[in-house]
């Protein structure tokens, strides 16, 4: 059987003008930046006028540890939101920016897929409103008044070879990781070893995301540590009075995105921290609109729940003081028995003692998503070669733990598909009310907070650090950053720190290599195995099948 492709899907949508998705929210036109006729930022006045009027209720959707077969975690986001709305509740999604580099890299765009897609596609995948452009500009920008505050004497006494604060481009570039500027002589620059991050992994980008308004971006731009003085001392940004500057570049990004989903369904769309590096989630200015203009809303965090959904609880959830009321952990039959052993290649088999083994990954999600003392639900992302004994196992082992489940087909059929899920999301939030409390106290010290999420969320035995890293925990501490929450960065691949253990990994030590501060964000990163910060295009890039006709019709993307 053929399937039509999500761009195709996307290309024959009936778009309502963006200004009549704005009027289910209650906004008017004037509350509205128009980009074109099918996408718009909403005014910050609408934010503050907005600030006292009631909460919706918030939804988390998550997922296990992702795998090459898929999870559908954004398309399952969407197909809900549709879904309620079929059900005759008021309900948005608030969704990440997708970024350049994965479009054109390996994933080729990522905004929900089949007929549970958010649109114009195309838009959103490509620049969307210019937000991820506004934040390397405003990233460079430090950077070049940092490398010219050296060539002009280096009052502040920074020590070049101490630099933490890299550049920033979107894209997959992985020639620019290490590289040398300067060269040229002394009219250039001062010689360095530098290197480039992808812009969404920029601490701009987190600030972006955890902001409340314009005066605490710029404040928390000015605190954005980039590097220390020849005595060791850290200098921030605010040093080099360009923060300012900074944040006027970003006075349209801060504002939220709306577009709608393929069934006019209203889709916040703003932020998109890496998850593995940050802390995966869209704005918190977003979110909290949403929930301001809704009844409902659901977000998603990014990669698995040990990653997006622990990040969610214990950072965006502590700054925003948000309490959600459920999670959905997201979990196909394919993905599962990959975690079970089966190879990619061979996942179209029904194999049940497979399936049954890799179902272990979604137990210890969904123990650990009980930690925060939320209602659970699982949705069952269905795949036309998934068996029904498939289904009845994963069905089987939910209902052992107390867990409800659904069947979510809204890759195929839509909202329709989705409404097994959302009714069993409006029961558990009726009949189990949420009890939510972050999984440790920020005051702890870092090693203290490290090891409660390694074994925790991780289920490691222990932890260990390196030489350097003890060195920085005691200097962080004496410095007095040791009071704030902890981003893990970590494989998406695994819920340990070695990618190569599926399923759900057992007596294992965590090592952390290095604690970088991310003082703006207001978070420490603790950076385990190797994290690449810079992703590099595979041997055939999503690129290629990327084009576009004289008539301006893209195809490729999907």
């Amino acid at each position: 059987m053929s399937y039509k492709s999500d761009i195709e899907i996307a290309q024959e949508a009936k778009m309502l003008p963006i200004k009549d998705i704005a009027a289910k929210l209650n906004l008017s036109e004037d509350d509205l930046d128009l980009y074109g006729k099918y996408k718009c930022k909403i005014s910050l006045d609408v934010y503050k006028r907005l600030e006292n009027a009631a909460d919706a209720k918030l939804i988390l959707m998550t997922a296990i540890t992702p795998t090459p077969a898929g999870e559908g975690k954004s398309t399952t986001t969407v197909g809900l939101g549709m879904a309620m709305n079929r059900l005759g509740k008021k309900c948005s999604v608030a969704l990440r920016e997708p970024s350049l580099g994965p479009c054109f890299g390996i994933k080729g765009g990522a905004a929900g897929g089949g007929y549970a897609q958010v649109v114009p596609m195309e838009d959103i995948n490509l620049h969307f409103t210019g937000d991820i452009h506004a934040i390397g500009t405003a990233h460079n920008l430090l950077s070049a008044a940092l490398d010219n505050h050296l060539k002009q004497g280096n009052e502040l006494g920074i020590d070049p070879t101490r630099i933490t604060w890299k550049r920033v481009v979107d894209m997959n570039d992985r020639a620019l990781r290490n590289i040398v500027v300067g060269l040229g002589g002394p009219a250039h620059g001062v010689p360095r070893q530098d290197g480039y991050m992808i812009t969404v992994a920029s601490e701009i980008m987190a600030v972006l995301c955890l902001a409340r308004d314009l005066d605490d971006l710029k404040e928390r731009f000015g605190n954005i540590v980039i590097g220390y003085t020849y005595d060791k001392r850290p200098v921030r940004a605010k040093e080099l009075q360009v923060h300012g500057a900074m944040a006027a570049l970003m006075k349209e990004a801060i504002k939220p995105n709306l577009v709608q989903t393929l069934e006019n369904t209203p889709a916040f769309i703003h932020g998109g921290p890496f998850a593995n590096i940050a802390h995966g989630c869209n704005s918190i200015m977003a979110t909290k609109l949403a929930m301001k203009t809704s009844d409902y809303v659901i977000t998603e965090a990014g990669f698995g729940a040990d990653l997006g959904a622990e990040k969610f609880f214990d950072i965006k959830c502590r700054f925003a003081d948000l309490k959600p009321d459920c999670a959905v952990i997201v979990a196909t039959a394919r993905a599962l028995k990959m975690h079970g052993g089966v190879p990619k290649n061979n996942l179209t088999v029904e194999n049940l003692e497979a399936l049954s083994n890799g179902i272990e990954n979604l137990e210890k999600h969904i123990e650990n998503v009980k930690k925060y003392k939320l209602p659970v639900v699982v949705a069952i992302n269905a795949f036309p070669t998934d068996s029904a004994e498939e289904h009845k196992l994963i069905r089987e082992r939910c209902e052992a733990l107390g867990v409800e489940v659904a069947l979510s087909e809204v890759w195929a059929k839509g909202g329709e598909g989705g409404l097994e899920l959302a009714e069993k999301v409006l029961k558990v939030m009726e009949t189990q009310p949420t009890q939510f409390e972050p999984l440790y106290d920020a005051n702890l010290s870092i090693k203290e907070k490290i090891e409660t999420i390694a074994k925790e969320i991780y289920g490691a035995d222990s932890v260990t650090y390196s030489k350097s890293c003890e060195k920085q925990i005691q200097q962080l501490t004496e410095q007095g950053f040791d009071k704030m929450p902890i981003c893990m960065a970590k494989t998406q691949n695994s819920i340990s720190d070695d990618p190569t253990l599926l399923g759900r990994p057992r007596n294992f030590q965590l090592t952390v290599r290095e604690i970088n501060p991310s003082i703006g964000a207001g978070f420490l990163v603790a950076l385990t195995g190797d994290v690449m910060t810079m992703p590099g295009l595979p041997k055939k890039p999503a690129a290629i099948n990327i084009d576009i006709d004289n008539d301006g019709k893209i195809t490729g993307l999907f």
